[in-house]
């Protein structure tokens, strides 16, 4: 088999040119290929996917897919559990760099498992953050994904914190960011299924697919949101409040919602975490109360 990504592509390229296509001379050849072959019905759509996110893996570097240094979630080294707890359960990630004086600053890396060793008060009154903490792994900018992954996998890290020239930070980059890039997003527990945009998880709090018309919002809810020009779905909502497409732990408030975005990527945003006003209720409540 393969032993990276680099020479999986070598691999592919020799295979074909010797079974398939004599005339290859480069990667736009081969894509072309590949792609018919899978107009052909010889490779499916999400074979023929992930072997052009293997082709294109090798050209992308960190900085193209890396979260923004705005937009990641922290805890400080000198907080104590009762602060740095809401801040693990509220963000749903599982890893968090740990700052120092700053945000160029980074000592180490909190991973939320470890935490569940805070079940009684007298350990949380005990935590020391020191004996929590992973060593920080960190990249530059411009090192290619393959290269990124295959280290990764060596080192088994899971989150690389992405530094520019001058040494500061400048966002964070997950073994889930790069593998994203070949096989397509990895569904987890805050997608919503294709038949339901929005799902219901605790009091007052909810999942929405980006996808949801305003007009089901509002009817879900007994909202009041309104249709701009032009923006008719909640990801355009929050994209002409905040003026740009968000990333991934970006929030808004809109109409007495608390909107943040759960996944995203740099085209879309797929999933929303949205807290209701308490006086709002969901259908089945109304239906319910009435």
């Amino acid at each position: 088999m393969p032993k990276d990504l680099n020479s999986t592509g070598r691999w592919l390229m020799k295979r074909l040119a010797q079974g398939l296509a004599p005339e290859l001379q480069d990667r736009k050849d081969l894509l072309a290929v590949l792609r018919e072959a899978g107009e052909r019905g010889l490779v499916d759509g999400d074979a023929l996917t992930m072997l052009e996110g293997v082709l294109e893996v090798g050209d992308l570097q960190v900085r193209d897919i890396m979260v923004p240094r705005a937009q990641m979630v922290f805890v400080r080294r000198d907080e104590p559990a009762a602060r740095i707890l809401p801040v693990v359960v509220e963000s749903g990630h599982s890893r968090f760099p740990v700052m120092d004086e700053d945000r160029d600053d980074i000592v180490g890396i909190l991973l939320a498992k470890d935490l569940l060793r805070l079940t009684t008060a007298s350990a949380r009154e005990r935590f020391d953050i020191r004996e929590y903490m992973r060593p920080a792994v960190f990249v530059p900018e411009s090192k290619r994904l393959n290269v990124l992954l295959k280290e990764f996998r060596r080192n088994r890290n899971h989150m690389a914190i992405v530094v520019d020239e001058y040494g500061g930070v400048s966002g964070l980059c997950t073994i889930e960011d790069v593998i994203e890039q070949i096989v397509g997003e990895i569904d987890d527990e805050f997608d919503v299924e294709d038949d339901q945009n929005i799902r219901r998880d605790a009091e007052a709090q909810f999942t929405v697919r980006g996808v949801t018309r305003i007009a089901e919002f509002n009817e879900y809810f007994g909202a009041r949101l309104s249709e701009a020009e032009g923006v008719d779905t909640v990801a355009g909502l929050l994209m002409k409040e905040l003026g740009r497409l968000p990333r991934r732990g970006e929030s808004a408030s809109i109409g007495g919602f608390e909107f943040r975005v759960l996944r995203a990527d740099r085209r879309r945003i797929d999933a929303l975490r949205v807290v209701a006003p308490r006086d709002v209720l969901p259908p089945d409540e109304r239906a319910a109360g009435a």
